[in-house]
């Protein structure tokens, strides 16, 4: 399904997260279709369903875990843009060839999610029908420890 504009969904890949039904939520409240697909879809099918973008969402484990689920083979070099989500974020650093580690205790806190490309099809320059950049709140004791190279750090 797609928009009359022509655009894709937005998909949302769930490793399990207790908020991936939220995500998907949201998404539409910027009036955007978006679907939520389970984490062992292949990347060629999500290529057949044309994504304007993928979100990557949080689940239950760490990325080093014994069985936690993986990305999507191929997924990070399909030329689709890529939001990762805690446990979704932990996978594209890994992926990319960053480093993730354990912070030792919980990251507890408010913070705006914005981007730095206002070309972003997820957090890109606002339209009058979207809402404001969400407020968000973290809560985890994993953080990435070394970024990969093909990423650039901010702190805007």
């Amino acid at each position: 399904m797609y928009h009359s504009d022509g655009t894709g969904p937005v998909l949302v890949v769930d490793f399990g997260a207790q908020y991936a039904q939220l995500i998907a939520r949201r998404v539409r409240e910027c009036q955007v279709y978006s679907e939520i697909v389970p984490s062992t879809i292949s990347t060629d099918e999500i290529v057949q369903r044309k994504p304007a973008a993928i979100i990557l969402s949080g689940g239950p484990a760490s990325v080093y875990a014994p069985g936690a689920p993986p990305a999507p083979p191929g997924l990070l070099e399909a030329g689709i843009p890529v939001l990762g989500i805690c446990y979704g974020f932990q996978l594209m650093v890994r992926d990319l060839g960053g480093e993730v580690a354990r912070t030792g205790a919980g990251e507890y806190g408010a913070a705006t999610l914005c981007s730095s490309d206002a070309g972003s099809v997820l957090l890109g320059e606002r339209q009058e029908h979207q809402p404001p950049p969400p407020r968000t709140r973290g809560s985890a004791c994993m953080a990435c420890s070394s970024i990969p190279r093909s990423c650039t750090p901010s702190t805007d």
